[in-house]
């Protein structure tokens, strides 16, 4: 860092004091813990609530349309990153779009807590979508935000960080879960709600003592009149969307199917558009260009990363819910309790990695090829499913230690991928454009999901061998080819 802001926001951070890192760590690893108990909570019963049938308590979609909304749901949960990202760099700063984002997630998670069918189900979808991607992307960055660009801590504290968001997603299917399935699907959508006003009551007590400056800045602050022309068109914009979204649905012309499709055009459409804006940018340098195009192979390794990692909560949570044996030794397991195994691998194996990168120090592999680790992993993951499919064909109920094998390898790419491309992400990212350039990397996600809408939809216990076969096999390639061509793009990570 080399700006004069960038030197005052360091100089005004406790750099050490939580695990050797800087106190405002804290802060944030607490406040994404409440938000992710908050959304993978939700998260964990949600295609259940939708497909089982209304005398369960459900809302008796069918499967395959449930999957797809699912999909759908968190594609447009890391879309709308992009939105916070340019919220944070032109209007109100990180901090801030960070606390506003929480108010709008916990406004979702109640909306949900209440019975009201369909139209809940997507007031709720909604509000959580825009929160997420005020919230998410931003309480990222300002991690990034407490470290030098130099720093070597920044790999482990990314790390860190990382088991607090799955140290709330671990405990969230047990409580959630549990209420949910057990009791009352809206029971369990409003403990989801609670966790998310615990986590904001921790950011608003500890960002003043612990974060200093970081994130208080606005970097690319929008002129007087700037503001009134973007007001503008946003307000324009938005009532044309709600009048053309009205009659397109009063019509029958917009239907769930077709949404799902124009979300699934869109989750490749935006990110492709916003690489070109942002390489072409007169604020981006020929550095930070040269750094974009480095960063493409990394965004089309995490995408199939993704596609594979964020159906744990789709085809997997089917799969325990229809394929696994939920009795053992006389102790009945609820379907959603799966949910925690990804979560529960990362808290035990996040320190074991964070403690490896600090070791190897600079012997330690790059970027890419952690990436090619992780997209191998998560194509073994798939394969493995296989078995038991062989084994005991596509009727028969299976043990649950194939669908936790298949968490545990997932996890061991997700250590690999994840929090390194946060923290490259962080490095590589154009100073105009630094929290979009998280926005960017959520669109990974993003765009993986919306292909997966259309995915989610093939599978069946009977296309099982299949499914996992040529999902899983296309990731190991890519993770192959990706490791023997790091050599000459590892410069550029």
């Amino acid at each position: 860092m080399t700006t004069k802001n960038s030197q005052e926001i360091l100089e005004s951070i406790p750099q050490k004091g939580f695990f050797g890192h800087p106190k405002g760590l804290f802060t944030l690893f607490f406040t994404e813990f409440w938000e992710r108990f908050s959304y993978y909570g939700m998260r964990a019963i949600l295609i259940y609530y939708m497909y089982y049938a209304i005398k369960d308590g459900g809302l008796g979609l069918d499967r395959g349309t449930a999957a797809s909304i699912m999909a759908i749901y968190g594609s447009l949960v890391y879309m709308s990153g992009i939105i916070g990202g340019w919220i944070a760099d032109r209007l109100l700063g990180m901090k801030r779009t960070v606390f506003y984002g929480g108010i709008l997630i916990m406004a979702g998670h109640i909306a949900l807590s209440f019975p009201g069918g369909v139209t809940a189900l997507f007031v709720s979808m909604g509000l959580i979508v825009i929160g997420t991607g005020l919230l998410k992307p931003n309480v990222s960055n300002i991690v990034g935000d407490l470290y030098d660009k130099e720093d070597m801590r920044i790999d482990s504290g990314f790390s860190i960080f990382y088991m607090g968001i799955n140290l709330g997603g671990f405990i969230a299917p047990f409580i959630v879960g549990t209420l949910g399935q057990k009791y009352n699907f809206h029971l369990g959508f409003g403990i989801a709600a609670l966790g998310m006003v615990i986590g904001l009551i921790v950011f608003l007590a500890t960002r003043k003592k612990y974060l200093g400056l970081a994130g208080s800045y606005v970097p690319n602050p929008l002129s007087a009149d700037e503001k009134k022309s973007v007001f503008l068109k946003f307000g324009i914009g938005a009532l044309i969307i709600v009048i053309v979204g009205a009659i397109l649905i009063s019509n029958g012309i917009l239907t769930i199917d077709g949404f799902i499709m124009t979300v699934s055009v869109l989750g490749i459409i935006i990110p492709v558009m916003y690489f070109l804006v942002m390489y072409f940018s007169k604020k981006t340098t020929k550095t930070e260009q040269k750094n974009l195009l480095a960063y493409i192979p990394l965004f089309v390794a995490a995408m199939m990363f993704w596609a594979i990692q964020e159906q744990g909560s789709i085809i997997l949570a089917q799969y325990a819910d229809e394929r696994i044996k939920l009795s053992l030794a006389g102790f009945s397991l609820q379907s959603s309790w799966f949910q925690s195994f990804n979560p529960l691998f990362i808290v035990l194996l996040a320190p074991v990695f964070a403690a490896l990168w600090m070791k190897l120090g600079k012997r330690q592999p790059s970027t890419n090829k952690k990436f090619s680790f992780g997209l191998i992993f998560a194509g073994l993951s798939f394969l493995i499913m296989i078995i038991p499919a062989i084994y005991a064909g596509p009727d028969a109920l299976v043990s649950p230690i194939w669908l936790i094998l298949s968490f545990l390898i997932v996890v061991l790419g997700e250590l690999c991928l994840s929090p390194v491309g946060l923290a490259a992400t962080t490095r590589m990212a154009p100073a105009a454009f630094s929290a979009q350039t998280m926005g960017l990397w959520f669109l990974s996600n993003a765009s993986a999901q919306a292909i997966n809408a259309q995915i989610v939809k093939l599978y069946s216990p009977e296309t099982e061998i299949l499914y996992f076969g040529i999902i899983g096999g296309i990731a190991v390639l890519l993770g192959v080819i990706l490791f023997v061509v790091s050599s000459v793009i590892k410069k550029r990570a």
